[in-house]
């Protein structure tokens, strides 16, 4: 990677500068290959640590690299296509397509997970966590919401606490019988907890699935997975088109 002085453009010149990373990316450096660190490169490119910075994020936004800790900035591998959903529109899987259950705890809802399942805060819910795991990394963390109300069985778990809790809260949920599904996507920040278990840095780029559960009683569950946004290309299936609506942009299927 020689140097590079920047000129005058009328795009913003971190985009500029992203653009010569990228090409540089292509031409100079293998997968996984870690980056000069920012003083480094900064100085290569005649640019402003700020500007590099905003570049850097860009290209991680669009899966070209990956901050990892303890390591620095690598290239990063194609993303991976992971199936969301699919022809089958179903309960959620106990152990298909790499998903992993964890734990399972029973406590009030969030204002917001509240709002999705249509319940009072103060009623009881179980939240399911669960990860997957594509090609033996992970890539999405999943929290699955299911009032105490929405399924009877739910009160006569006597499952200790860990995987085989939540594997018993998904069998019970999939005695119910499903009318439909309703999914949005939205691209936002890792929490810390989801940033753990996926092996990233609070903040990094995520895609967010929101998927609510249908029944003729109303909404039974809420999934909120977290997927890595530098390795993951969703896809959704025949019936899993993505809308995009004028008023929202949020994407939704």
């Amino acid at each position: 990677m020689g140097t590079t002085q920047l000129e005058s453009v009328p795009e913003p010149k971190y985009w500029h500068l992203k653009t010569v990373l990228s090409e540089a990316l292509d031409q100079d450096f293998a997968v996984g290959e870690i980056l000069p660190n920012e003083r480094e490169l900064a100085a290569r490119f005649g640019v402003a640590r700020a500007t590099l910075r905003q570049a850097l994020e860009q290209l991680e936004l669009e899966g070209r690299l990956q901050r990892r800790r303890g390591v620095g900035t690598t290239v990063a591998p194609p993303r991976l296509g992971v199936a969301v959903g699919g022809t089958g529109r179903g309960w959620p899987s106990e152990a298909g397509e790499g998903w992993q259950p964890v734990d399972a705890a029973e406590g009030l809802p969030t204002p917001a997970v509240a709002r999705l399942l249509g319940v009072d805060p103060q009623s009881r819910i179980h939240t399911v966590r669960r990860t997957r795991v594509t090609q033996g990394q992970p890539v999405a963390a999943e929290l699955l919401h299911v009032p105490g109300g929405s399924v009877p069985g739910l009160s006569a778990i006597d499952a200790p606490a860990g995987p085989a809790r939540a594997r018993a809260v998904l069998r019970e949920l999939r005695r119910l019988e499903l009318d439909g599904q309703d999914r949005s996507v939205e691209l936002g920040s890792a929490r810390a907890d989801d940033a753990k278990e996926l092996d990233r840095l609070p903040g990094a780029p995520v895609l967010v699935v929101t998927t609510r559960y249908l029944t003729a009683d109303g909404t039974a569950a809420v999934s909120v997975a977290t997927y890595r946004a530098d390795t993951c290309r969703l896809t959704f299936g025949d019936l899993g088109d993505v809308q995009i609506h004028p008023d929202d942009t949020r994407q939704a299927s």
